[in-house]
């Protein structure tokens, strides 16, 4: 989750330059609601609007992704704790739930 995180930073780099939210919002030209909104955790940033942010406290946001982040583990987790069997089985349930809709698709 990066609302925890864009808080933190935001609020960070805001002090650190000594801009009060209204100041800050003047130089990025971002809502001063939208500031506060972001540090006090209640809206995700889009990626381009904390750079503007962090930009305009004076620092840069390099990002690095990290390979398999933002993965949601637990169905993998529980994929992973049937048995071959189970899990063709279940291949072929989904496969025949999805008759109804072959007179329809098309395959490209």
């Amino acid at each position: 989750m990066i609302t925890n995180r864009a808080a933190r930073y935001l609020r960070s780099a805001r002090a650190k330059a000594g801009l009060t939210q209204r100041e800050l919002a003047k130089k990025s030209g971002i809502p001063q609601p939208t500031i506060a909104a972001i540090e006090a955790g209640r809206q995700d940033p889009r990626h381009k609007t904390l750079e503007r942010l962090l930009r305009a406290c004076g620092f840069e946001w390099d990002v690095h992704r990290i390979p398999g982040s933002g993965i949601d583990r637990t169905l993998i987790a529980d994929q992973l704790r049937l048995s071959p069997t189970e899990r063709v089985h279940r291949l072929a349930v989904g496969y025949r739930s999805l008759a109804p809709l072959r007179g329809i698709l098309r395959p490209r």
